[in-house]
């Protein structure tokens, strides 16, 4: 399922890229064909796959790891009402479903957490509350429709909430554990930084969300307090492992990367807030700048892991050393590709189609690698 989804997100992003380069969709549907098709679903399983870990407890059962198929389905239907090709109601269809599967994740994350032998691992919280946010954003969709006069406010709220509440979350508090694995240097000074940095991380969302929909100077604060928060993290990994180390290793590269992508969309979101950049353009410099680079380094890591779970074999070293292959020239243009978009220069997605396709051939050798062990 792990693999099935991480494949399924690089195959949802070069779609958008295609269709946004050939116009044949929205800005808003390419978004939501990647966020609520490739992402959301992938982030869940991906919960599934660390919470287990953090609470120290057994895999997920049957039940859980099936219900980001779930969530794709409801991906889809929402892609399609954007697009044109269904009715609005498949929309409010999909958040009702999406939110039940939110809850039901948040239900099972709560119950592992308070079984836990001992005290669990503080990166569950996070997981929490971004599930939290994403469940509140989705309330936001049928408000929409009931108070349409407040539609603008409701729909940033929404956009804000999805973006730096869930996914943002998420990866803030995954980032400080999947880095030191990818390095093989366990950071044991990350779970307190996680219980320190979490109500702060929150309160700095929270303000970005109410701030944009309803008074510009709130949301300047929260980013402040949300770039913070990341400055804080992305010095804990220079301090501990250096640029070299950082930048030798093609998937700590790419996480890295995308940690200094989130903090230049703080910036740049900010300039936003006070018009001197355009809205459009941040949401497709969120997906290159920081989902591109998050998602390549984190399936760098862990598709190895999920293709041969168990023990380190030499056979998933080799496809651990052709995902790395290029990581860090990558990270770079995902980088130039948002900060190009950020500024309004559509040849990002050309940068940022150059780097996907590049992941795309390593993810391609990285099996034929398997296989051709497998066959040996």
């Amino acid at each position: 399922m792990l693999i099935y989804l991480g494949f399924s997100a690089v195959a949802v992003f070069l779609a958008a890229l295609a269709l946004l380069h050939s116009g044949g969709v929205s800005v808003a549907a390419a978004a939501h064909l990647i966020f609520a098709v490739g992402i959301v679903p992938l982030i869940f399983a991906a919960i599934s796959h660390f919470v287990p870990v953090l609470t120290r407890s057994r895999a997920a059962p049957r039940s859980i790891l099936l219900l980001p198929l779930l969530l794709q389905l409801a991906g889809v239907l929402t892609f399609l009402a954007f697009r044109g090709t269904l009715p609005e109601r498949a929309l409010y269809t999909a958040a009702s479903g999406t939110l039940l599967i939110a809850l039901l994740f948040a239900s099972w994350v709560i119950r592992r957490a308070r079984a836990t032998l001992g005290r669990p691992h503080p990166g569950w919280q996070w997981y929490l509350l971004a599930i939290a946010f994403l469940a509140a954003a989705l309330l936001l969709i049928p408000a929409m429709s009931w108070w349409p006069q407040a539609r603008p406010q409701l729909r940033l709220l929404h956009l804000h909430l999805n973006t730096l509440g869930f996914i943002g979350l998420t990866a803030l508090g995954s980032l400080q554990v999947l880095l030191p694995t990818a390095l093989r240097a366990p950071d044991p000074g990350a779970a307190q930084r996680l219980r320190r940095q979490l109500p702060f991380a929150v309160g700095g969302v929270l303000a970005i969300a109410l701030g944009a929909a309803f008074w510009p100077p709130l949301s300047l604060v929260g980013a402040l307090v949300l770039l913070l928060v990341t400055l804080q993290i992305g010095r804990a990994c220079l301090i501990r492992h250096g640029w070299q180390g950082l930048s030798a290793d093609g998937a700590a590269a790419s996480l890295f990367a995308a940690l200094v992508g989130f903090a230049l969309l703080l910036i740049f979101g900010s300039a936003h807030a006070f018009s001197l950049l355009s809205g459009r353009d941040a949401v497709p410099a969120f997906v290159v700048a920081f989902l591109l680079p998050l998602v390549s380094g984190a399936l760098s890591e862990l598709l190895p892991v999920w293709y041969r779970p168990g023990r380190r074999t030499p056979a998933r070293d080799r496809m651990h050393a052709e995902l790395r292959r290029g990581g860090a020239l990558r990270a770079l243009l995902f980088l130039s590709g948002g900060i190009l978009l950020a500024l309004g220069m559509s040849d990002g997605l050309w940068v940022a189609a150059v780097a996907m396709l590049s992941f795309s051939i390593a993810l391609l050798r990285s099996l034929a690698t398997a296989r051709a062990q497998n066959q040996g």
